[in-house]
């Protein structure tokens, strides 16, 4: 895996200045363990489903990392409005218990509530973690995305018991036909091809780069979240990102009317 500090896509525009936000985000995010969001051992006593840290939502904003949002319409891993006022980045793997927790709990919660009235946008990145089988279904998820059935994949991978079945090459082949992934040859050669393998490792490298070493790790706005929080964690940061966003396009110089632009007929015309 990399482990390269280049993140690629919106960093090949990025201004010098998010050098210094990626940084700090990276001292937010790096102090989570790994141990802190990994799944519990199988039957172990007490274990607990929700990840043992901390984000406050008052924690510090870095409007510079808003840059790593895409925000591209035609992006088969991402949901909502590519103009909505706020964006949440998820850095996540497939074999991630506390990933899968969030996917089914929290997350249909925040679409429901935001992204379905275009306050929210969630881009996904394929941030595996856990070897081999996690950088497979990584590519699969990926390869789904470009037939239209990511979010049908990811619900699927992230059903209850489904990463304890594994992720190996016929698991992955029966999930995609549980999306409804219409191609199946087309699913299986994408999987596998040079592009899956690009996009998953931009992903990773940008994850790395923000000090995502543990999953999940998000951006909303730019503010830092690490860890399975509580659903009042994630609507706190987004109405606190919302109402900022407001009052910034408030503040935006209005735009002249059609009223008082200057006409643009040539002098002399008409007469």
């Amino acid at each position: 895996m990399s482990t390269s500090t280049s993140p690629k896509g919106p960093a090949k525009a990025k201004p010098v200045a998010i050098v210094a936000g990626v940084a700090a985000a990276a001292v937010l995010l790096g102090v989570v363990s790994y141990t802190a969001t990994k799944p519990a051992s199988p039957g172990a006593a007490g274990s607990s489903s929700v990840a043992e840290v901390s984000a406050d939502p008052a924690a510090g904003v870095h409007p510079e990392l808003e840059a790593y949002a895409r925000r591209d319409a035609s992006d088969g891993l991402a949901l909502g409005r590519a103009d909505a006022p706020v964006v949440l980045i998820e850095y996540a793997d497939f074999k991630c218990g506390y990933c899968g927790k969030f996917a089914r709990d929290t997350e249909p919660v925040l679409v429901e509530k935001y992204v379905k009235n275009g306050t929210l946008r969630i881009e996904w990145r394929n941030f595996p973690i856990f070897g081999e089988e996690s950088e497979a279904v990584a590519r699969a998820s990926w390869a789904a995305g470009q037939q239209g059935r990511f979010w049908e994949f990811h619900r699927a991978a992230y059903a209850e018991g489904a990463k304890e079945k594994g992720f190996g090459k016929d698991r992955l082949a029966a999930l995609a036909k549980e999306a409804g992934v219409p191609d199946a040859a087309r699913f299986a050669k994408d999987s596998e091809g040079a592009a899956a393998r690009a996009a998953v490792g931009r992903d990773q490298e940008q994850g790395y780069a923000l000090g995502a070493t543990s999953t999940p790790s998000f951006l909303v706005n730019g503010r830092p979240i690490a860890g399975a929080q509580p659903l009042e964690t994630f609507t706190e940061a987004i109405e606190a990102a919302a109402k900022t966003a407001k009052s910034a396009k408030k503040q935006q110089p209005a735009k002249p009317s059609a009223s008082t632009t200057p006409s643009a007929t040539p002098s002399g015309a008409g007469r």
